[in-house]
């Protein structure tokens, strides 16, 4: 664990990484889609099978999105 008063260190910032990377992995794992930003500034839905489709989000207060068009897989 990264001692808070380290905020904006070069550890604080590879132990958050890890933790948010952890966290994704294990939704995955759970069987659910993770969504975020991809490198490219893409919207991004990707599914435990490894699809992953360019989205946008709707405009209502619901939790809502198109799906654009599917991407390639990430490189192993």
């Amino acid at each position: 664990m990264v001692d808070p008063k380290d905020f904006g260190t070069e550890a604080f910032h590879k132990a958050a990484y890890a933790a948010g990377h952890e966290a994704f992995e294990e939704t995955l794992a759970a069987g659910r889609p993770v969504f975020y930003v991809d490198a490219e500034g893409l919207n991004v839905i990707e599914y435990p099978d490894g699809r992953r489709y360019e989205i946008r989000w709707g405009s209502g207060a619901e939790f809502s999105y198109e799906i654009i068009r599917q991407l390639k897989a990430r490189a192993a």
